[in-house]
């Protein structure tokens, strides 16, 4: 279960983005900052949805999808413009690194469990990590497992959604609380998964 093995199917739809940031002068690394920004102001929304309103989960939603779009559109905006580099992968990746760490931790602060938050965190920032360590150790570069970064997102997304409406306790964690225990659980069990698959490979 992974979106990320999606993106080389999407390039009709992203076309028209493309389009339009370049007609507009924008460079693929101006649109990983722009991701970035809208992984902070969906981490602040996040934050007030557990402590003001619950209607800031909704925005907090589209927020999220916001970032995991223009995550995609940064790399096709690249290759359309012929200056996909090095240094724009590295940034690319230090901002979807931070982007993930600030959307957590606005889940965690909402609802005031900074240890849960802490291990969603740290199993989200290990995902990343074994994805990209084994193309530092000379494999490809990991995607699969469980739960890839897009599939991340996404069940954030509309967890958010669901979040404004349902605002009872099950079990003794909201809806939000319950979504950082799958990301933690999920996300160290998917690194596990991916170090193991770059393990068997380098044997």
């Amino acid at each position: 279960m992974t979106l990320d093995k999606l993106r080389p199917y999407v390039s009709n739809v992203l076309d028209p983005f493309v389009t339009g940031f370049d007609r507009m002068g924008m460079t693929p690394n101006g649109v990983s900052v722009l991701a970035f920004g809208m992984a902070v102001a969906a981490a602040v929304t996040f934050y007030l949805g557990g402590t003001t309103d619950r209607i800031w989960y909704v925005v907090a939603a589209a927020l999220v999808f916001l970032n995991g779009w223009l995550d995609v559109v940064d790399g096709a905006l690249a290759r359309e413009q012929n200056v996909a580099s090095a240094g724009g992968d590295l940034l690319d990746h230090v901002l979807d690194r931070y982007a993930d760490i600030v959307v957590v931790g606005g889940l965690a602060a909402g609802v005031g469990d900074y240890l849960l938050g802490f291990a969603a965190v740290t199993g989200v920032v290990m995902t990343s990590y074994l994805g990209t360590q084994a193309e530092a150790v000379g494999l490809e570069r990991v995607y699969g497992g469980v739960v890839g970064r897009a599939d991340r997102l996404a069940i954030i997304g509309v967890v958010a959604v669901f979040a404004y409406p349902l605002s009872g306790t099950y079990a003794g964690f909201t809806l939000v609380g319950w979504l950082l225990v799958f990301l933690a659980v999920v996300g160290h069990l998917t690194a596990v998964q991916r170090f193991y698959y770059a393990w068997r490979a380098l044997e």
